[in-house]
C-alpha cells in the first residue's frame, strides 16, 4: 500500500525570532528552501530551526559585538553586496540556519531498518548530514570574511 504525504504548512508561516540584530526565518521558507516534505512536523522543523539558529548566533556573536559596537543595529544595516536586492550577509546567514537545520533532521532521520539496504541508507543520510554542516559553516566563514581552508602544521 502507498500512502502518499500531503504537505503540512498548517503552521509554516511561523516566525523565528532572535533579537533585534538577526533577521527573522520562517518556517515556510526552510521548508521551500531545503525542499522538507509533509514527513516533517511544523513542531519537528520548529525544533531545527530554533536549534540551528542559537549555533549560528553563538558562533556569529563576536562579530556582532564588533557590528554593533560599529554603529549597525540590524544585519541589513551593514555594507555588504546586494543580491536580489537584499544583503548577501542575510543570504548567508539564512543558509547557515537552513544548512545546520537540514543537517539535524537528517541526523534524526534514522530509521530502524537495520538490514543491508538501511545501512547503505543511514551512510547516505550521514553524507548528506555532512556536507550540510560544511556549507552551514562555509556560509558563516564567508560572513566573518575568513578562508574556507584550515591548514594546521604538524
Amino acid at each position: 500500500m502507498f500512502i502518499a504525504t500531503e504537505p503540512n504548512t498548517q503552521a509554516d508561516n511561523k516566525d523565528i525570532t532572535s533579537g533585534d540584530f538577526w533577521p527573522v526565518i520562517q518556517l515556510s521558507d526552510v521548508r521551500a528552501v531545503m525542499r522538507l516534505d509533509g514527513t516533517v512536523t511544523n513542531e519537528r522543523l520548529e525544533h531545527a530551526v530554533v536549534s540551528a539558529v542559537i549555533q549560528v548566533n553563538k558562533e556569529l556573536k563576536e562579530w556582532r559585538l564588533r557590528q554593533q559596537s560599529d554603529g549597525y543595529s540590524v544585519l541589513e544595516d551593514i555594507p555588504a553586496e546586494q543580491i536580489n536586492d537584499k544583503s548577501e550577509l542575510l543570504h548567508l546567514y539564512q543558509r547557515a540556519v537552513y544548512c545546520f537545520a537540514k543537517a539535524n533532521l537528517i541526523e534524526r532521520y534514522n530509521d530502524f531498518d537495520s538490514t543491508a539496504k538501511g545501512t547503505k541508507d543511514v551512510e547516505d543520510l550521514e553524507d548528506s548530514a555532512t556536507s550540510f554542516k560544511r556549507d552551514g559553516r562555509i556560509a558563516i566563514r564567508d560572513i566573518l570574511d575568513e578562508s574556507h581552508v584550515t591548514v594546521e602544521l604538524i
